[in-house]
């Protein structure tokens, strides 16, 4: 699979959970704007199979390399960025859940699902949009790991898939800054991601990031009960160049932590 395939059945995907983001594309292409996808972001649990470790290979037969490191404690996640040698194509955020972290009643309602994983080892790529790979959990322990993870809860419901794609304000050009971004969001009725400011990061920082709350859509938990279940969310950032002028690439951690709020906000 080339890298551009990759990305269309990732977007396929996406679109299908998150119909906003859909709209928002479209939003911004019939007033002439060209949409480039700035990066886009992948969850999961620290299970042997669908850890960091197990799924990277992939990305790295697609030609990207593991670059910088993001510790999150008070939300218990580690991440990695990674980059493409063509600078054309997205950069990747890719984190994972330390389960040993959470409390025994949360690790026992992760392994229940994990001990039921159903990935066969030679989809490659296809792990990244294939979606929950065990049977539904529970509501009652969807909604106790809510309480302590909204991150536990997300990836246990939802399983493998982009949790977001991102428009770079960097190739707007009727809206090329991101105060005029959110103005346009807003006024079209698209809810925002209000943590730590619609607008997170400063030029200061090289990075100015803002997110929509997440979509909702109806899922089926163990023994058919049915729930309106946050999903995925469309991010939006500006880079701004380092001193010898090239555009900073990399992620803002304080941005990050804000950011993971765009899926439990949607409450």
């Amino acid at each position: 699979m080339d890298i551009d395939e990759f990305f269309r059945r990732l977007w396929q995907d996406y679109v299908a959970v998150t119909p906003q983001a859909q709209r928002i594309h479209e939003l911004f292409t019939t007033s002439g704007e060209r949409v480039v996808n700035d990066h886009v972001a992948f969850r999961t649990f620290d299970h042997p199979g669908i850890d960091i470790h197990a799924l990277e290979p992939a990305l790295l037969e697609l030609g990207y390399r593991r670059l910088e490191p993001y510790t999150f404690t008070e939300k218990k996640l580690r991440a990695w960025s990674y980059r493409h040698p063509d600078a054309d194509q997205p950069k990747i955020f890719f984190s994972e859940l330390d389960t040993a972290a959470l409390s025994s009643t949360a690790q026992r309602i992760i392994s229940t699902l994990t001990r039921q994983l159903d990935l066969p080892h030679d989809a490659g790529p296809d792990h990244f949009w294939g979606g929950r790979p065990w049977p539904a959990p529970r509501w009652e322990d969807y909604a106790t790991l809510r309480a302590e993870s909204d991150y536990a809860a997300w990836v246990a419901a939802l399983g493998l898939r982009a949790n977001h794609f991102t428009v770079s304000v960097n190739h707007l050009r009727r809206t090329a800054d991101m105060a005029a971004v959110v103005g346009l969001l807003k006024r079209h009725g698209f809810t925002l991601n209000r943590q730590g400011g619609e607008i997170k990061g400063s030029p200061a920082q090289r990075l100015e990031q803002a997110a929509t709350v997440a979509d909702r859509m109806p899922v089926t938990f163990a023994d058919n009960e049915v729930h309106a279940t946050p999903t995925c969310y469309y991010e939006f950032a500006r880079r701004y160049p380092l001193p010898g002028g090239e555009l900073y690439q990399g992620f803002v951690a304080a941005n990050a932590d804000k950011l993971f709020h765009s899926t439990d906000l949607a409450d």
